[in-house]
């Protein structure tokens, strides 16, 4: 016999089972419909698996440093197939944390393909959800409420298919048991960067190339011309504003050639692997949107501010409706949109809020507006700035670059934005998110004290620098 939901989410990743557990708290019964594994992009093709191969890279770079630190290492050794089978244990582990989640919250898993079905006689307010299950069995869901929460897929461009093994995305760059010898990566936003970081300090000779005239060209302009210094002191080769020629590829049993324009210049590059990293697309396809009065702009599900759809039971959130493609936004979208359901009427979620952090050697991390788009938007602003090169556990831990940026509206304090770059930014940034959602001023979080030595303290000294009263600088 059919169990009657309130509740059926299409997607099992970050998203969607947080919104399930959420769904599950406030007394909904709830089912998840997922094709694959519980956890999603983030925790088997993304955030997770890359950090923890990012983490194999920072060790084995500390290693080839520790002479600075007094210590001799003889005969180190790179296994790589032990660092991807660590990988593997971190994903399983959380994996099984999903599931057990799933079954402590009793929420039912169906495996399977799940599509929207509009509404029809089986449930004229939601429309009905259709589930072709791995038996080849099919089955009809008729919710009160349904979530869309399908996530996304690594971009490609034309010309440049991909092949899984001349020319990849980051879900065939983790599926790798031997290190390539050398990389082209084509886009030099938050993923691309992070596999330069990581295959650069693995041995890999890479070649990054971004078309716009800067890496991470939605971060603050400094940031990006501190990321780029260390990438080319560290080798890698960093090619900006400019454009690579799809039709020029040459694919051979060594690797690729492919042809690159900057101006009027151009180079050939060769490499054993090219990986395409230039985003990523919603999951929109083939999951029933033509039979529901669902709209999409710009490729991605439209929503409103509480992430109701243009069908007023149906919801939708993640990857799959654009905006901020991190986990960590899909998590607290999925509360909020659970909640509506609830009438609970949650407090709407601010992008300038959302800390954007990129795990490259060194990290970046930022939320809020950059000093261009504070000024572009009207703001009159005043600047903070602290090196880490005056912050003594920066100096202890040997990772000196970079720096913490603070933007503040110079008529009525209000902070802008918070720019870092350097040692364990993405663990720092929450102080600033927090000053944020409480509507600190730049006074409020310079006085606050911070513990001496720590990092912590060049936040601490940027907030005061603002006002020109940093004390270390």
């Amino acid at each position: 016999m059919e169990k009657d939901y309130h509740l059926v989410i299409l997607g099992g990743g970050t998203g969607g089972y947080v919104a399930g557990i959420r769904a599950a708290q406030l007394g909904f019964n709830v089912a998840i419909v997922e094709q694959d594994r519980l956890g999603g992009t983030c925790l088997h093709q993304g955030c997770i698996p890359t950090k923890a191969l990012l983490r194999t890279a920072e060790v084995w770079s500390t290693l080839h440093h520790a002479s600075t630190f007094g210590i001799t290492v003889d005969n180190a050794k790179l296994d790589f197939s032990q660092a991807v089978t660590r990988k593997a244990s971190i994903v399983e582990q959380l994996h099984k944390g999903i599931q057990f989640l799933m079954k402590k919250n009793q929420i039912d898993i169906i495996y399977g393909r799940g599509r929207l079905m509009g509404p029809s006689i089986f449930s004229p307010q939601s429309g009905a959800v259709r589930v072709e299950e791995e038996t080849g069995e099919s089955r009809i869901l008729t919710p009160r409420f349904t979530l869309v929460a399908t996530g996304s897929s690594p971009k490609g461009l034309p010309g440049l298919d991909f092949d899984g093994t001349h020319v990849i995305h980051s879900g065939h760059a983790l599926a790798i048991s031997t290190l390539p010898q050398s990389a082209i990566i084509v886009g030099g936003g938050a993923i691309g960067v992070e596999w330069a970081s990581l295959w650069n300090d693995l041995g890999v000779d890479v070649t990054l190339i971004e078309f716009m005239p800067s890496l991470l060209p939605a971060e603050e302009g400094e940031v990006s011309a501190e990321l780029t210094r260390s990438f080319k002191k560290r080798k890698i080769r960093v090619r900006t504003g400019t454009q690579i020629l799809s039709d020029t590829l040459v694919k051979s049993d060594d690797g690729i050639t492919i042809r690159a324009r900057n101006g009027e210049h151009e180079e050939t590059l060769s490499a054993h692997v090219l990986l395409v990293a230039v985003g990523r697309a919603p999951n929109i396809q083939d999951i029933g949107l033509e039979g529901t009065e669902i709209q999409l702009h710009q490729g991605a599900i439209s929503v409103d501010e509480d992430y109701r759809t243009a069908e007023k039971n149906i919801f939708a959130i993640g990857d799959v409706i654009g905006g901020l493609q991190l986990a960590h936004v899909a998590a607290h979208e999925g509360i909020h949109a659970v909640e509506v359901m609830a009438d609970l009427h949650p407090f709407p979620l601010n992008e300038l809020w959302i800390p954007r952090c990129t795990y490259t050697r060194p990290e970046v991390a930022s939320l809020g507006l950059t000093e261009s788009q504070a000024k572009e938007q009207g703001h009159s602003v005043k600047i903070g700035k602290f090196s880490f090169k005056a912050n003594g556990k920066a100096l202890i831990f040997g990772e000196s670059d970079g720096f913490v940026k603070i933007v503040a509206d110079s008529h009525n304090d209000d902070l802008l934005g918070v720019h870092m770059i350097g040692p364990h930014v993405t663990d720092l940034i929450s102080e600033a998110a927090l000053a944020t959602v409480l509507d600190s001023t730049p006074w409020e979080l310079g006085n606050t004290i911070h513990p001496h030595p720590t990092l912590s303290e060049a936040i601490g000294e940027a907030a005061l620098a603002v006002d020109g009263r940093a004390i270390h600088s």
